[in-house]
């Protein structure tokens, strides 16, 4: 599909990306990974997303799988690895402050092109969603490439910069020819630092890089949208019991990606997107292992 082409109801997203387990003091163990949780949240909305990951042929990895099979997502994508482990985020506090280590080595950084050729030969598939982390290694930076490039999706990058896995320039490679691009306001500096505020910012990106879209998420600022040369301003939703904010990034891409796929106007998507977000922030952790509390949105977004 042409990046000029819409993303209709008769295809299906592609996640790319990490899945992966936070490892926090005292041993406890949180399944999330950005991409992972998007196309869980994909599946609750009825849209089928097909994964593409690599897991670890280890214990944690059958847990994955078998946590997506539960949630009835499809596993046809996920590869497996005998090599490298399922990914993992070590979690330490340093007088009371988490401090993340993204080990290296992991098995989405080897998610094979001819693996993932096979499976995209019987799908029709109409968006590529993706973010920065799964493409710092080469092997699964050159199967993302190959997926912008040579199977000519069109992109959603949800930009995600951990420290030190992204360049400046390997940055700027992903955002060339992109459709839509999502990311919160200290991303955008780390993009263009120096940028007055973020309207200007997310325009210089927008001409630099002809997108149809970008997305600045601003936290209790709510977000803002450049689309077709206009702004589009969101506040944020009110969250009545804030339990934390894990993952409403993520749940705002999803709620994007539903809207792009439902061709809903770009406010109303918007404005469902920060409601969206503001109920998962009401939420322990990045996902809900609930139907109804997916099917409660798709029948109050009902047009």
């Amino acid at each position: 599909m042409a990046k000029n082409e819409p993303h209709t109801r008769n295809t299906r997203p592609l996640v790319f990306g990490e899945v992966l387990y936070d490892n926090f003091p005292g041993g406890e163990r949180v399944l999330g990974g950005a991409p992972f949780n998007v196309a869980w949240h994909l599946q609750g909305f009825g849209l089928s997303p097909l994964l593409l990951t690599r897991l670890g042929s280890d214990a944690a990895g059958d847990a994955i799988l078998e946590h997506m099979t539960a949630w009835g997502m499809d596993t046809a994508a996920v590869q497996l690895d005998a090599a490298h482990p399922t990914g993992i985020v070590d979690i330490t506090l340093h007088n009371g402050q988490p401090r993340f280590h993204i080990v290296e080595a992991q098995a989405y950084d080897h998610i094979e092109q001819e693996l993932a050729a096979d499976v995209l030969k019987k799908e029709n598939i109409g968006i590529l969603y993706h973010g920065s982390l799964a493409a710092r290694s080469e092997v699964s930076r050159r199967t993302l490439l190959w997926l912008r490039r040579e199977v000519a999706l069109p992109a959603f990058i949800d930009i995600n910069l951990r420290p030190p896995w992204w360049q400046p320039e390997e940055i700027a490679e992903l955002l060339y020819d992109a459709r839509w691009l999502k990311l919160n306001g200290d991303e955008l500096q780390e993009i263009l630092p120096g940028a007055p505020d973020a309207a200007g910012a997310a325009g210089s990106l927008s001409s630099r890089y002809h997108l149809d879209g970008v997305i600045v998420t601003l936290g209790a600022q709510g977000a803002l949208l450049l689309h077709d040369r206009q702004r589009y301003d969101c506040a944020a939703a009110p969250v009545p019991h804030l339990v934390d904010t894990v993952g409403a990034g993520d749940a705002f891409s999803a709620v994007v990606l539903l809207g792009l796929s439902r061709r809903w106007p770009v406010e109303r998507m918007m404005r469902r997107a920060a409601e969206f977000a503001a109920a998962i922030c009401g939420r322990r952790g990045a996902t809900v292992f609930d139907p109804g509390f997916y099917t409660g949105f798709i029948e109050q977004w009902e047009d």
